[in-house]
């Protein structure tokens, strides 16, 4: 099977979303991507109580000064696309109440006529846990796993009832229903995150791995997905990574994996497809300067990947 490529939608401050999310979604499907994504930060803190990624002591990216709402964007994309799937890598779970978010997630994906797939993870920031006030953060495991019963309650058959810490939903009709079962995908890297998803998702959303680390901790969720009486195949593994096209080739020497001339990139995602990636998210956002860019570099991208048989 031809490896999927799918894109990330502009969400940066030197993005207009209501002109460049347009324009790149536009060019993603009219290239032939499979899929176009977002992801969510909802601040960047002056004075941060986490490292990024959970990380002591590193930096956070400057680019998180600015990002635009992730269903903001997705919606913006649907309106103006017909075939692309609509996806998120990822919605922190903990910043949303989980009946309105699945409510919300339905209405898109009835309305994109069966586009959606509900990518969530449980994030890293303190400070972003309390801005939104809404879970804490100890509790951001137990939020997500109720956030994917609600989900299921909504977007299942009338009448809907539920009862949890986070949603009492009396016994309700609630529409409109998803166009079909929306997908689920969950980020994780190890431990309770690894073992949730071969428990309940259909897929995974590893990022910025090479192929040797993509395949390493592929391992690792085939023993997860053995425990939970689940065949790894069954996930479906979409790999979020950083794209960089320099044009020319790097030196391989301290050359960030994704970037460099075509010919590298395209060993990169290679790589990554043998070592069980069934679709790349290719995110070129942070290196262009206006959507023009970066639907520019997408659509070329696109096109020598495809060229060189992948």
């Amino acid at each position: 099977m031809t490896l999927r490529l799918g894109l990330g939608l502009p969400q940066m401050a030197q993005y207009d979303p209501g002109h460049d999310v347009l324009e790149v979604a536009r060019t993603a499907e009219r290239s032939g991507y499979d899929s176009v994504w977002v992801y969510e930060r909802a601040l960047l803190p002056r004075a941060p109580l986490d490292g990024l990624y959970g990380t002591a002591g590193v930096p956070w990216l400057d680019h998180y000064h600015s990002c635009a709402d992730p269903l903001v964007t997705l919606s913006l994309a649907a309106a103006v696309t017909r075939r692309v799937r609509l996806g998120s890598s990822v919605l922190v779970s903990g910043l949303h109440a989980p009946f309105p978010l699945a409510r919300t997630l339905a209405t898109l994906d009835a309305a994109s006529g069966g586009r959606v797939l509900a990518g969530f993870g449980t994030g890293w920031s303190q400070d972003e846990y309390r801005a939104a006030k809404v879970t804490d953060f100890a509790d951001r495991g137990a939020q997500l796993d109720e956030l994917l019963d609600v989900c299921t309650a909504v977007w299942g058959r009338n009448p809907v009832a539920y009862s949890g810490r986070y949603a009492e939903i009396a016994p309700s009709d609630i529409g409109p229903k998803p166009a079909r079962p929306v997908p689920v995908y969950l980020a994780a890297a190890g431990g309770r995150a690894l073992e949730r998803v071969a428990r309940r998702a259909d897929g995974w959303l590893p990022a910025h791995l090479t192929g040797d680390q993509l395949a390493s901790q592929r391992r690792k969720m085939a023993e997860a997905a053995e425990r939970h009486g689940r065949d790894v195949a069954e996930i479906a593994v979409c790999l979020r990574v950083a794209a960089e096209p320099t044009g020319a080739p790097l030196p391989a020497a301290g050359r960030r994996p994704y970037s460099g001339s075509l010919d590298q990139i395209v060993q990169d995602l290679a790589e990554a497809e043998q070592a069980g990636a069934h679709e790349v998210l290719l995110d070129l956002q942070a290196h262009c300067a206006d959507g023009g860019e970066l639907a520019d570099q997408a659509a070329e991208l696109y096109a020598g990947v495809r060229a060189a048989g992948l």
